[in-house]
């Protein structure tokens, strides 16, 4: 697939010719300074939580919720939040989600009590999710042909390196200021992506007049309930077994609301998430790549940091910074994904860089107790970094190039959904493979060898998923011949 609008591969309408937003470049770093925000905040309190338990009385339980109330409130919502840009339009959802998630940044940090913290988490996930949908349909109806490439792969790189960012940076400051300074600095750099943007960011002229006319309010509560109720179900499964009642029950309950949802979806005059963004097109064909390899990646920075803590005994500070050839590696090859794309379509980064991210993960299920930082873990992060930063914006270009602008906001909701409950879900069944692996190796050795064989058998698992991922790929060539 080319990334020009001229080329026939790349699935996008050759009338696509909204015109350039004033100062683009600033545009594209106010939307993905944001993005970089929102990254940063999934895993930025990683480091920081035992802290936050300490400071707020926090039962070992009640600090997961630190973590899992984000995760539920942005997984949850993004299919909502997708079709509100839509009828709303994308500069009023993407200036709302940005208050309301700083505005929650600010009660976080001042949180005097644990219920404080993790309803300000909530509201955080919330107002990233009405925010997120909306960036990249902003990308897609402000820029055209390459310079759509480019501002994806600027997008992509940004918001895949910021859960990388996220661990370095809560590792630093929880260590020279305050764990409460881990949400407040988003305070004003969100105050000045919210001035920027209101400011720079103007809503195309073609999606304010062709705005859908209703909105799908059955289709809303049943997709944010139904959404809600599988991510809670894979948070549940994680902390616990996946026999557990309450994860049995919520994963009930998602698969009746969401098979509500697809009917309802079929008789609505003008639907939430049109079904055919997922059966046909352009979009259809990336969403099992992407969401098999979202699974996959999440086991990297989960695990990795265990290893690196509980394992070699490295510091908060230290083991942020032990990720950083996996953000320079993903960062750089982002950049050059556009080249890539013009050079030789979409599916030869989209699978060479699945490919990638498979060897590594395979290498790191052969990880030893024994292992130095550089002989056993350097190599493999590196690879999964440009696998990565090849794979991921190659495809998520591809996938929105066929979109209606009319439905960009529905598309990327849809295609982030997808990303994010194929991590959860990834992050759940790792941990499972994990424990299982753990307890069967308790009375073979030290406990870092212990922890060590979890880890790694939890890594060779999910080098299987992103083989399928691979393979998920491969259509790509087909259609990259025949269209």
């Amino acid at each position: 697939m080319s990334t020009s609008a001229t080329a026939p591969a790349t699935g996008q309408p050759p009338h696509s010719s909204a015109p350039p937003a004033p100062r683009p470049g600033l545009v594209l770093a106010v939307i993905t300074g944001f993005m970089l925000l929102i990254g940063i905040d999934v895993t930025v309190v990683n480091l920081a939580l035992p802290r936050m338990g300490d400071a707020l009385d926090m039962s070992r339980t009640s600090a997961s919720w630190v973590l899992n109330a984000y995760t539920l409130a942005f997984g949850g919502s993004l299919l909502l939040a997708g079709r509100l840009g839509d009828v709303f339009g994308r500069k009023r959802a993407f200036l709302a989600g940005a208050t309301v998630f700083t505005g929650a940044s600010l009660l976080a940090g001042c949180a005097p009590w644990a219920w404080w913290l993790i309803t300000a988490r909530v509201l955080q996930g919330l107002g990233g999710a009405l925010a997120g949908p909306s960036t990249m349909a902003l990308i897609v109806s402000t820029f055209d042909g390459r310079a759509r490439a480019r501002a994806i792969s600027w997008y992509s790189a940004v918001l895949g390196g910021g859960a990388s960012v996220g661990l370095v940076l809560g590792g630093v400051i929880t260590d020279l200021a305050s764990w409460r300074w881990v949400f407040l600095i988003n305070v004003p750099l969100g105050a000045l992506v919210i001035a920027l943007a209101a400011r720079l960011i103007t809503e195309p002229a073609r999606a304010r007049t062709d705005r859908p006319r209703r909105f799908d309010v059955a289709g809303a509560l049943t997709a944010t309930a139904g959404m809600g109720a599988l991510v809670h179900a894979f948070i549940r499964a994680a902390a616990h077994e996946w026999r557990d009642a309450r994860t049995i029950g919520s994963l009930i309950a998602a698969a009746v609301l969401l098979i509500a949802f697809v009917c309802v979806e079929k008789r609505a005059a003008e639907p939430l998430t049109p079904l055919r963004l997922a059966t046909r097109g352009t979009l259809a064909r990336v969403l099992p790549a992407i969401t098999a390899a979202g699974a996959a990646m999440f086991s990297v920075l989960f695990l990795l940091a265990q290893y690196f803590q509980d394992v070699r005994g490295f510091g908060t500070v230290r083991a942020g910074f032990a990720f950083l050839p996996l953000m320079v590696g993903q960062f750089t090859v982002a950049r050059l994904s556009p080249s890539l794309v013009r050079r030789v379509g979409t599916a030869w980064p989209a699978a060479v860089g699945l490919a990638l991210v498979a060897t590594g993960l395979a290498w790191l299920g052969g990880l030893d107790e024994h292992d130095t930082y550089v002989g056993g873990v350097l190599g493999p992060l590196l690879l999964i970094g440009i696998g990565i930063g090849a794979s991921m914006p190659t495809m998520n270009t591809y996938g929105m190039s066929g979109i209606d602008p009319r439905e960009s906001g529905a598309a990327s909701g849809l295609l982030q959904t997808m990303q994010w409950i194929g991590g959860t879900l990834g992050l759940a069944v790792w941990v499972t493979v994990f424990g299982a692996a753990t307890r069967d190796a308790s009375s073979d050795g030290s406990p870092e060898h212990v922890l060590t064989h979890g880890i790694a058998t939890a890594f060779a698992a999910a080098a299987l998923c992103a083989a399928a991922a691979f393979a998920a790929a491969l259509p790509l060539f087909r259609r990259r011949r025949g269209n």
